[in-house]
């Protein structure tokens, strides 16, 4: 006679029809199911619970239990000082030349920090700090400070502003100066984050460089506008 536990196709079309009872599970495979939803349930307790809450039951858990609250606590508290990391920022600081040290040489070497120099009055700076401003809450990672220019640099000229200085580590990483390299007053936010990004200070998600987008669209307006003109002089003649 067949044996109804055997893992045949045959006997697999009989319990699909109900002849045969299904098939019995192992005492053993019984066993490691349940200890692996015993596991699976308090690894959800784990989570569904704050670092506070797991300092208050702690006395509830076996040692087993400790080890795994105590691994599972380390990479919560790591998650949130990533965090922690990540949102440090989020404005534009304005500090005086007194700071300068404190505040942007003496930074963390693992944070990028930009530096605009400027002058009330000089609408490139306002335009900027405007951008600066937005991008400062788009990248909370960066830390993005301002300072008028002569309270930082004595005597620093006019004609370099705006200025921009970013460094990681004390250190310049690029610097730009002057408002012919900013494109004046059409420069756009994303422009200046492309710029920015270029630096490597921040991960822009922008695929292009958007002031090549509108070079290409003035370039293809020219030629249109020189075509229908060489086709207007084509028909007079």
């Amino acid at each position: 006679m067949q044996d109804p536990n055997a893992d045949t196709e045959w006997n697999d079309i009989l319990r699909r029809k109900g002849i045969l009872p299904p098939k019995e599970v192992p005492k053993e495979d019984e066993e490691e199911e349940a200890e692996i939803f015993k596991q699976q349930s308090v690894v959800k307790t784990y989570e569904d619970m704050t670092l506070e809450e797991l300092e208050e039951n702690e006395d509830e858990f076996s040692e087993e239990d400790e080890r795994a609250i105590e691994l599972y606590r380390q990479q919560r508290l790591a998650q949130w000082q990533a965090s922690q990391i990540k949102n440090k920022f989020g404005e534009v600081l304005e500090i005086s030349g007194q700071d300068y040290v404190q505040e942007v040489t003496k930074a963390s070497k693992d944070i990028w920090v930009i530096l605009h120099l400027y002058k009330q009055g000089i609408p490139l700076c306002t335009l900027i700090n405007q951008h600066l401003s937005i991008l400062a809450r788009k990248f909370k990672d960066v830390k993005f400070v301002k300072s008028i220019s002569t309270t930082c640099i004595p005597n620093y000229p006019d004609k370099n502003l705006p200025t921009i200085f970013v460094y990681k580590g004390g250190d310049i990483r690029a610097q730009f100066i002057g408002p012919l390299v900013f494109g004046g007053m059409n420069l756009t936010q994303d422009e200046l984050e492309w710029k920015l990004s270029e630096s490597g200070a921040i991960k822009t998600e922008l695929e292009e460089n958007p002031r090549q987008q509108i070079q290409d669209q003035l370039m293809s307006s020219i030629r249109s506008s020189f075509a229908t003109t060489k086709d207007f002089d084509s028909d007079e003649d």
